[in-house]
């Protein structure tokens, strides 16, 4: 019986059921999918980069785990109070707390196990799918991974049962505090919040103080460090709910007061709307706004380490190869490639000393990258002052031309042209090439590596230090943060939509009267159409503008670790109003569908 009664009550609000379904999954999927590569073992010792990239992956579990925590709790208790008239009415006609407990159980049971089955089967195809993407991103096959993993999938299904317990229990105790009388009013209480000025003004000053110490931790994180983050998580996340609870309700006060004096159309009813919700608004509102912040956040992080791999490797190499008796085969590839510049350097070797020819450094002034301390950034610039050892600029181009186990022996000297032709010893000559394009011919300087490992293979004091290496590397790094980025992202801002939608829907059921009143006394369905859009838009407005601030402020959090974190900004942007704007519609869609009766159109 009790069985029956939670599948007819799953069937009666599937809507709203499907809304935290969807949700549910996308974490799921994406859970399993992070541990699926952060665990294969025999993965990560295929190649040496991949250990680094699965840490990423783990750090994104860790933190969908924390927000999905916090997601689930929330749900389940907007679907508590969705089904509490239902529940008081059981127990009116004599069910006990015991049997409604029980329903509420074998309810979330089954959503569980139902969004644990979907979601790990997507979960298997976004492996697969992303597993061969990084591969290919880092360019090698492997013959290990598995997209179907049991120890991945064990991690799953344990974290989520407990997850579903938990929220079953904050479901019973919420259920044991309530009363009857109170389960069977309770939609029809109005969420009306008491604006006293004193308290507003307070408050209002509170959390612009508590903003304004997180937007300075994260601006200043490289001296506030491991506890600027800290800081900046408490004060921004209490600041942002305090000016959610203090300025909206005023802002939307304020707004309605003007409509009740100037009067158009409908627009009082939709202030109005707003208005007698605005307590619980505010705070799903700030809810959002923090979803929003970290969902567009995660994804302008990822972009953020990819776009700055070209500008990270021009920042330390002003040359796109550096080449010790550079090859035919290396300078034929190069030459199909496209020169911009290309300068032969020499020196000779003693026992004590190495020699320079001053007359050849004057005659091709080479370009160095030079550090601007106060700007905290890096420049080329060419060297058209006099060639010395004891200019920084002159010694570190010609130190680096030298291998480092020869360096510590020997002494740099610059000699005249006509001195060092004289000097008897043996001679290296380095080539350095700028091309036309560095990232489009990166086929080619792979190839160019490769001559170059292989004709150094076996000693032991060589490893690659060249531009193409170091972006290499960069670029496995930031192939890891790309996937990251996107998936918790679009992760987040599926659990914000869904938050946002299980507000706006349970308060459907109960605007469905005033919407038919309007229209049985003559007011036209578009009229009412554009109430909905104008009074969705607001809502999506305030948390959609304040979380993008806390992203365009925090994006400076980045700044030591990337070269440019705005870089290309304006991506990850759009692809969160895109995804934004679907969103609205769609609820949009949602709402109208529920309020309007079709047969008064």
């Amino acid at each position: 019986m009790l069985f029956k009664l939670a599948l007819s009550g799953f069937k009666n609000k599937f809507k709203d059921y499907l809304v935290l379904l969807l949700g549910l999954v996308m974490s799921i999927s994406i859970f399993y999918m992070f541990e699926t590569l952060a665990m294969n073992d025999a993965f990560i010792k295929e190649n040496s980069m991949i250990s680094a990239v699965m840490f990423i992956f783990q750090i994104g579990s860790v933190l969908l785990a924390i927000i999905t925590i916090a997601y689930c709790l929330y749900a389940n208790s907007f679907l508590f109070s969705l089904r509490q008239k239902e529940f008081g009415m059981y127990m009116t006609l004599g069910a006990k707390k015991s049997k409604i407990s029980l329903l509420m159980f074998i309810e979330t049971v089954v959503i569980g196990l139902l969004s644990l089955i979907i979601g790990i089967l997507i979960g298997i195809v976004l492996s697969r799918v992303v597993g061969e993407a990084l591969m290919g991103q880092l360019d090698f096959e492997s013959t290990t991974y598995q997209p179907f993993y049991l120890p991945s999938m064990l991690v799953t299904i344990i974290f989520f049962a407990i997850l579903f317990l938990l929220s079953a229990g904050a479901n019973l105790i919420q259920l044991s505090k309530v009363t009857v009388l109170e389960l069977v009013h309770g939609e029809s209480k109005a969420e009306h919040i008491l604006l006293r000025k004193k308290n507003i003004v307070i408050q209002a000053i509170l959390s612009l103080i508590l903003l304004i110490i997180g937007y300075a931790s994260m601006i200043y994180i490289e001296k506030t460090q491991y506890i600027g983050i800290v800081v900046a998580l408490i004060t921004i996340t209490a600041g942002t709910y305090l000016f959610f609870s203090t300025f909206l309700p005023l802002f939307v006060q304020k707004l309605r007061e003007k409509q009740l004096r100037h009067s158009k159309k409908i627009n009082s009813f939709t202030y109005a709307q707003l208005s007698f919700r605005i307590g619980h608004l505010s705070r799903v509102l700030a809810t959002v706004a923090m979803l929003i912040a970290l969902g567009m956040g995660a994804i302008a992080v990822g972009f953020a380490f990819k776009n700055n791999g070209p500008l990270t490797a021009e920042s330390f190499y002003p040359y796109d190869t550096q080449i010790p008796a550079q090859t035919k085969e290396e300078s034929k590839l190069l030459q199909q490639a496209g020169v911009k510049e290309i300068a032969d350097y020499h020196y000779k070797i003693t026992a004590d000393k190495i020699y320079f020819n001053g007359a050849e450094l004057k005659a091709q002034p080479p370009l160095v990258v030079q550090t601007n301390k106060e700007r905290k950034e890096n420049k080329q610039v060419r060297l058209t002052t006099q060639p010395n050892v004891e200019d920084t600029n002159w010694y570190t181009f010609m130190r680096e031309m030298i291998p480092p186990n020869i360096l510590d022996q020997q002494q740099i000297t610059i000699l005249s042209g006509e001195a060092y032709q004289q000097m008897d010893a043996d001679e290296t000559v380095v080539t350095f090439t700028r091309l036309n394009d560095f990232m489009g011919n990166l086929d080619t300087l792979k190839k160019v590596e490769k001559i170059e490992n292989d004709r150094h293979k076996g000693e032991a004091n060589y490893y690659s230090s060249s531009k193409y290496s170091t972006y290499d590397n960069y670029n496995s790094f930031a192939s890891g943060t790309v996937f990251m980025g996107f998936f918790l992202g679009f992760a987040f801002l599926t659990m914000m939509a869904s938050s946002l939608m299980f507000k706006i829907l349970t308060g459907a059921t109960s605007d469905i009267r005033r919407y038919e009143m309007l229209q049985k006394i003559g007011v036209r369905r578009e009229l009412l159409v554009k109430s909905i859009y104008k009074e969705m838009f607001f809502i999506f407005l305030f948390p959609g503008v304040v979380g993008f601030i806390h992203v365009a402020i925090g994006m400076k959090m980045f700044s030591f670790l990337l070269m440019e974190p705005y870089y290309r900004f304006y991506v990850p942007v759009t692809l969160f109003l895109v995804i934004y704007i679907i969103y609205y519609f769609i609820t949009v869609s949602l709402y109208k569908g529920i309020v309007l009766n079709k047969k008064h159109a």
